[in-house]
């Protein structure tokens, strides 16, 4: 569905495109570009180039067109499926697979793989069907999928209203201040660096709860909770606190990625209810291999995270 955005400059001096890049974070700086020479841009009602110099006061408008629909194509990929019913299926994504189809990429994802597994699956667009929440590419662990239309309502309210657990485990460098606690603090799209999050005055709010399972030497065994969803919480908070990820090459220290190729992070327990009041269901995936052996070389042999 096309939009449009309404601005009104408050910054003196600023390019056109610049200005827009800032205020439209979701947009790159060459689709705004483009946006502008082809006419979907006015500044007072009438068309600029991107090197226009806007002023305090104008009025900007964009209208953004609607993106055109990828309806994804079903194909063999293997899944470790946790669990399965008619309503929903919770998987073990592997580290590597990214869960839907997104700018640069239209094969090779978990929905490409459901649409394979399940024919059927309708739930939701047509882009995205029965993604309820998602996991980082380089993240692994449990991800839970709608398998109908009332399941996926069911689930996203379940999100939406904090009654979904999910506990993941993380291998961080450095020790956090306290043994336990909790990351409070808002995050948004980095100004500087527009691919990543920060935390952000006027971010949204995001909170984050740890606990320290086991210390050995400069690492520490976290469980982390997040408590709200936002877009890599986890890693910009533990970061933020002082003690990134292991092998987060975004977040994290370009040292001691202790032969990871990607961070040390994995969607550990599940526990949300079954739609249409069926029980509480409760899982857990065991530390992929790779994980384990970073452990192992370590010398973390007496934890117990199966």
């Amino acid at each position: 569905m096309e939009r449009t955005v309404h601005l009104q400059v408050d910054e003196a001096g600023t390019r056109l495109d610049r200005y827009l890049a800032r205020q439209l974070p979701d947009l790159s700086r060459a689709q705004l570009q483009r946006l502008i020479r082809t006419g979907w841009v006015s500044v007072n009602g009438r068309p600029a180039k991107p090197s226009a110099l806007v002023t305090p006061g104008v009025w900007v408008r964009v209208r953004i067109p609607a993106a055109p629909a990828r309806i994804p194509e079903p194909e063999p990929i293997v899944l470790d499926i946790v669990y399965e019913d008619d309503d929903l299926v919770v998987i073990n994504k592997p580290a590597g697979l990214v869960v839907h189809p997104g700018a640069g990429r239209t094969s090779g994802t978990l929905v490409n793989a459901l649409l394979a597994h399940y024919p059927d699956l309708a739930a939701g667009d047509q882009e995205r069907p029965g993604i309820v929440h998602r996991l980082d590419r380089d993240t692994s662990g449990l991800l839970v999928i709608a398998r109908n239309e009332q399941a996926l309502y069911d689930l996203q309210q379940q999100f939406k209203t904090r009654r979904v657990d999910k506990t993941y485990l993380a291998l961080v460098q450095g020790r956090p201040p306290a043994a336990q606690g909790i990351i409070e603090a808002p995050l948004g799209r980095d100004p500087k660096h527009r691919q990543r999050m920060a935390v952000l005055s006027d971010g949204r709010p995001a909170r984050t709860r740890y606990q320290m399972l086991a210390e050995l030497g400069e690492y520490c065994l976290l469980s982390v909770r997040p408590e709200t969803g936002r877009t890599h919480q986890i890693r910009v908070h533990l970061a933020w606190l002082g003690v990134p990820v292991v092998g987060d090459r975004i977040y994290g220290r370009r040292a001691n990625r202790l032969g990871l190729t990607r961070q040390f992070l994995h969607a550990w327990r599940l526990a949300f209810e079954r739609p249409g009041g069926r029980g509480r269901l409760e899982l857990q995936a065991p530390l992929p291999q790779d994980l384990q052996q970073v452990l192992q070389q370590l010398g973390f042999v007496d934890v117990d995270v199966e």
